[in-house]
């Protein structure tokens, strides 16, 4: 039996069966906290991709446009009209390395043919980096050391090789990745590893491509 304020005793739990008062509702039991859904795992992050050319990233330098994620590139002041550049690469065909590579069987060595005529050229090396390779369309690729050709060596990668300026002004050379390989005196580059180049040192690449490190001006 129920109490109400006043004192009376009530046989109703609501309202007083002497007075009418209101009695005080029987205290609620707290309600139950709402579950909360299982959280679901974050979805994984996207590969990164070249800021240049979009292409997902699988090492320091970017296989196709060359870009180093590194961030260390030099900024070099391209050379003035008149004033020379100090370094230069001077491309041509070496016929005792393509014997080489002809030896060694490689894939396609049956195919390749050395070139009758193959003129040196000279490039000027300027700037942060310089790439070395075949240029394409599809890829919105233009190396610096264009070795389309003609004569085409078609052992070249359209990437095959990046020289990158140093703060001291010398050059170090990288091979980010070509189908290849690239030599530098005889000796193999391991993949994404610089080495230093310097003048009269000979980068030989693709079936009978040597390029020949100076000083001066082209």
């Amino acid at each position: 039996m129920a109490t109400c304020p006043q004192g009376h005793q009530s046989g109703a739990d609501d309202y007083c069966d002497v007075c009418g008062t209101q009695l005080a509702p029987a205290p609620q039991p707290d309600p139950q906290p709402a579950s909360r859904p299982a959280s679901r795992p974050e979805p994984a992050e996207p590969a990164e991709a070249c800021p240049v050319c979009q292409t997902p990233r699988a090492g320091q330098f970017c296989e196709v446009c060359g870009h180093d994620y590194s961030g260390t590139g030099v900024s070099v002041q391209p050379p003035v009209a008149g004033a020379g550049a100090r370094w230069e690469a001077v491309t041509a065909a070496d016929r005792t390395y393509y014997e080489k590579v002809v030896a060694e069987g490689g894939p396609d060595a049956a195919a390749m043919a050395f070139p009758p005529y193959c003129p040196e050229r000279s490039f000027a090396l300027y700037g942060e980096q310089v790439r070395i390779g075949r240029r394409s369309r599809a890829r919105n690729l233009q190396p610096e050391i264009d070795l389309s050709g003609p004569p085409e060596d078609p052992g070249v990668s359209h990437l095959h090789a990046v020289l990158l300026a140093q703060p001291d002004g010398t050059w170090m050379l990288v091979d980010p990745g070509s189908s290849n390989g690239t030599q530098v005196n005889g000796k193999p580059l391991k993949v994404n590893v610089p080495v230093r180049v310097g003048a009269g040192d000979r980068i030989h690449l693709g079936a009978w491509t040597v390029i020949t490190i100076r000083e001066g001006t082209p």
